[in-house]
This record gives C-alpha cells, sequence and structure tokens, in this order.
C-alpha cells in the first residue's frame, strides 16, 4: 500500500519539476509600470470610452448617414435656386428678317408659393404682325413681375414641404447616430469590465496557486525528515495541479476578454489594439468608473424618443401639404416693363412705362387623391404618437427596473466584502494553526478555497454593479457617464 501511494505521488510530483518555465510563468504576477511611461500605465475606463467613441466603425457608419441626409436636404433647397434663361430665334429665310433674343432670371420665394421673375429682352429687323409682341425699342425692354400665392401654396407647398422633410431627416439621423453612439459605448464599457474582472480573477487564481507551490518545498522538508508523512505531500501535488487547472481557464478567459476589448480600443488610424496583462488595474476600484448623474429629464434626452418625434413633426408637414392640395388656388400676379433707347421699327407705343396685373383661380372638385393622402398622414401621426406614449413608458420602467437592480447589486457585493473579509481571516488563522501542528491539511486547503471563491465572488458582484451603472447610464442617455462629451 505503502509503495502505491509513493508511485502515485512520483507520478504527481515528475509534471511539476519537469516544467520549472512553466510554473515560473504561473507564478509572475505583473505588476505595472508607473503611471508615466506611456502605453504601458494602467487601462482606463476613459480611454477606451476615447477611442471607441473617436473609431467606432459603428459611429462612423453613422456619422456618414448623417452627411447623406445633409446632401439630401441640399437636395431639396434646390427648388428654390433662381433660374436663368436665355433665348434667341431669327428669321434665315422668307419676307421678314426678325430678329430678337431674351435672357430672364427666376426666384422661387421662399415664404411663399410663388415666384418674382426679371428679363431683358431686345430685337432687330421686321416681324409679321401676328408677332407684333416681339418689337422692342433700340436698346432692349427691361421687365419685373411676381407670382404670389393667395390660397393654395400660400402657407405650404410641396417644395418647402420637402425642405422641411430634408431637415427632419437630419435631425433623425443625428439621433440615430446617438442611439448608435450611445450602444457601442454602453458595449465598450461592457468589454473593459469584463477585461478587468477576468484579470482580477486570474489574479486570485494565481495568488491561490502560490500558497499551494510556497508551501511544497517546507513539506519535503518535512517529509524528508520524517515529520510528515509522504501523502501529505502528495496531497498538496493534487491541489497543486488542480489550481493550476484553475490558473489556465482564468488564463483563456482573461485572453479572450482581451481580445473582445479589441473591438473597442483602437489607436488612431481606427485599427484594434489587444492590451497587454501589464496594463491590467491594481485592483477593482477600475469597475467604478461609471457614475450616473440623476436627473428627471432623461426621457427628452433618450435619441429613440426624439427620433419618433421628429418623424410625428414629418407627419405633421405631410398632413399640412395633403390639407393645402384641397384648397382653392388663387394666384395673383403683377407685371412692369419699360422698353428703353430710341424707338424701334415698332413705334412709339412701347416707349411708355407698361404695368399688368392679374390672377388665377382654379378650385378641385372631387380631389380624392388629397383626400386618401390627409387620411394616410393623420393615421401615421397617430400610429407614432401611440408608440411614443407607449416608449416613454417603457423607458420609464426601464430606468427603474435598472435602478432597482443597481440597488440590488450594491447590496449584495457590500455582503460579499463581509464574506470575503471572514473567510480570509479564516484562511490565515488556520495556516497558522496547521504550522504549529493543530491543523490537518485538508482543512488548510479549504479554507484557502473559501477565501479565494469569497474573493472571485466579490469580483463577480463589483462586475455587476459597473455593468447595471453602464446599463443604467445608457438607459438615461447619460452622455457624461458613456465618455461621449469627453
Amino acid at each position: 500500500m505503502i509503495r502505491s501511494l509513493l508511485l502515485i505521488s512520483a507520478l504527481v510530483i515528475a509534471p511539476a519539476l519537469a516544467a520549472p518555465a512553466t510554473a515560473q510563468r504561473i507564478q509572475a504576477n505583473p505588476t505595472p509600470p508607473p503611471a508615466t511611461v506611456p502605453g504601458s500605465a494602467p487601462l482606463t475606463l476613459g480611454e477606451v470610452l476615447r477611442a471607441s467613441a473617436r473609431a467606432a466603425p459603428q459611429i462612423v457608419e453613422a456619422l456618414a448617414k448623417i452627411r447623406s441626409a445633409e446632401g439630401r436636404a441640399l437636395t431639396a433647397s434646390g427648388a428654390f435656386d433662381t433660374v436663368f434663361e436665355a433665348d434667341g430665334r431669327s428669321r434665315a429665310l422668307g419676307y421678314y428678317d426678325g430678329t430678337v433674343a431674351s435672357a430672364s432670371a427666376t426666384r422661387p420665394l421662399t415664404d411663399n408659393g410663388g415666384y418674382v421673375y426679371g428679363g431683358y429682352r431686345v430685337s432687330r429687323g421686321n416681324f409679321p404682325i401676328y408677332e407684333d409682341q416681339n418689337y422692342t425699342n433700340r436698346l432692349g425692354e427691361v421687365k419685373v413681375g411676381a407670382l404670389y400665392s393667395l390660397l393654395r401654396d400660400r402657407l405650404v407647398d410641396e417644395r418647402r414641404t420637402r425642405r422641411t422633410l430634408a431637415s427632419g431627416d437630419i435631425d433623425i439621423a443625428q439621433f440615430e447616430r446617438e442611439a448608435v453612439a450611445i450602444g457601442v459605448q454602453r458595449r465598450a464599457i461592457d468589454a473593459y469590465q469584463n477585461w478587468v474582472a477576468a484579470g482580477l480573477r486570474l489574479r486570485a487564481y494565481r495568488d491561490l496557486l502560490d500558497l499551494s507551490q510556497n508551501r511544497r518545498g517546507g513539506l519535503a522538508r518535512q517529509v524528508e525528515l520524517g515529520a510528515r508523512p509522504d501523502i501529505l505531500l502528495a496531497e498538496n501535488d493534487q491541489n497543486l495541479v488542480r489550481r493550476r487547472a484553475l490558473v489556465v481557464r482564468a488564463e483563456g478567459d482573461f485572453q479572450a476578454a482581451a481580445n473582445a476589448l479589441s473591438l473597442y480600443y483602437r489607436d488612431a488610424a481606427g485599427e484594434p489594439v489587444l492590451v497587454g496583462p501589464e496594463r491590467l488595474p491594481r485592483d477593482a476600484e477600475a469597475l467604478s468608473g461609471v457614475t450616473v448623474a440623476a436627473r428627471q429629464d432623461f426621457q427628452q434626452r433618450r435619441p429613440d424618443l426624439q427620433v419618433l418625434l421628429a418623424r410625428i413633426d414629418q407627419g405633421s408637414a405631410r398632413l399640412a401639404l395633403a390639407q393645402n392640395e384641397l384648397r382653392p388656388r388663387l394666384d395673383l400676379r403683377g407685371e412692369m416693363g419699360k422698353d428703353v433707347g430710341p424707338i424701334g421699327l415698332g413705334g412709339a407705343s412701347r416707349t411708355p412705362l407698361e404695368a399688368a396685373v392679374g390672377f388665377r383661380f382654379s378650385m378641385p372638385l372631387q380631389n380624392r387623391a388629397a383626400k386618401g393622402r390627409i387620411v394616410e398622414a393623420q393615421a401615421e401621426m397617430d400610429a407614432l404618437a401611440a408608440r411614443s406614449r407607449f416608449l416613454r413608458d417603457q423607458i420609464a420602467i426601464e430606468v427603474e427596473g435598472i435602478t432597482i437592480g443597481v440597488d440590488a447589486a450594491e447590496k449584495l457585493a457590500a455582503i460579499a466584502e463581509q464574506e470575503r473579509e471572514l473567510a480570509e481571516r479564516l484562511a490565515a488563522a488556520e495556516r497558522r494553526r496547521f504550522e504549529l501542528g493543530s491543523s490537518d491539511f485538508f482543512l488548510v486547503n479549504q479554507r484557502e478555497e473559501t477565501a479565494n471563491d469569497a474573493r472571485v465572488r466579490l469580483i463577480d458582484a463589483q462586475a455587476r454593479i459597473a455593468a447595471a451603472r453602464a446599463e443604467l447610464a445608457a438607459a438615461t442617455a447619460d452622455r457624461a457617464a458613456l465618455g461621449l462629451e469627453l
């Protein structure tokens, strides 16, 4: 039986002795260099958020959509551009040799459906009687005029509505960019906190492994002197292997968390940066980087609600345009013209100042198309109003639920802190008793592992608090907490 135990002990000890380099690598506890060393100081949450807000591809894409909306707005404003026209006509064959050239500029009114215009016309030669209006004095004719809408198109028309809708599209694109930025920053906070928590758990498991490795030398000497049985050394090696497995698993989790963090932590060129273990913060204080300000107007800061309100404004513009199409059209038109220079072939009748006024009236008799658009626009606005009411209620309930979760996580963290302190006191006392020969090896290991488990649970509780606060910052659209105002 004793020979079997010795054989088992040798098989367990051999791998540990055959891999000193691996043991040294596991024992290494990286200590961050001084903060003055650039590129190797502990990574902070603010640094990650700044990099994410600057170079995250989702935010860059949302900014491109804003530029696209601005381009559409510029296109809609083109309906108010001044239009210049020139025209010329000359009789090449026939009895009459008249030539006429004209140029005009028309500018739509920005606050009415009408327009103003001005032009110049000059002619030479003879024209038939049915083209008598082509005659001008020798230096030509100058003419100005305007058309003003009195009923339909007076307050709103298609051109102004397109410009209003395009302006609303810019607002929507900006709110959507803000929503994207909030989501990206929220995930960046999660990635950073998961990386910190994974690193602190790895550090805890390495400390637990160090206890077994440091104890083994003393146990080996005691076994050689006959003060301890051989089975005790085998049991310590068994614990050593189990704790080494915990370290290896924690190393994998830490590397995976660093890889996930690189999606948000980027360099100046926008390329992902894989953070090394030397930049791990010293303690769990790094998990308390999110501070949410208590404000009552968080609903108005929510970009998804602002998007709905902007769409309601656009629906109001469409409804006003449809109602405008039901009105009769009554346009007033005025024009003044003056020929200048010596009298031309048309005679002296063109020399005096000319002025003319007129109107145009039309009234739709059925206009079912406009009526249908009114029903459609009103139904769209009712649907958006109902959705906005639901979204307000949802936001309020969501924020209240997250606040409850934050309070519960803080209470659990306080309990976990008490548990850790008590477990570490018991583990330290049990080690002293074991060194004095008053305790057994099994109980020492049990106390140590219980204390380490309490330490890990405290890290997890602190990470849950950090995650809940980050979620609360996103739910209340707290730009400062999310690093969008840095």
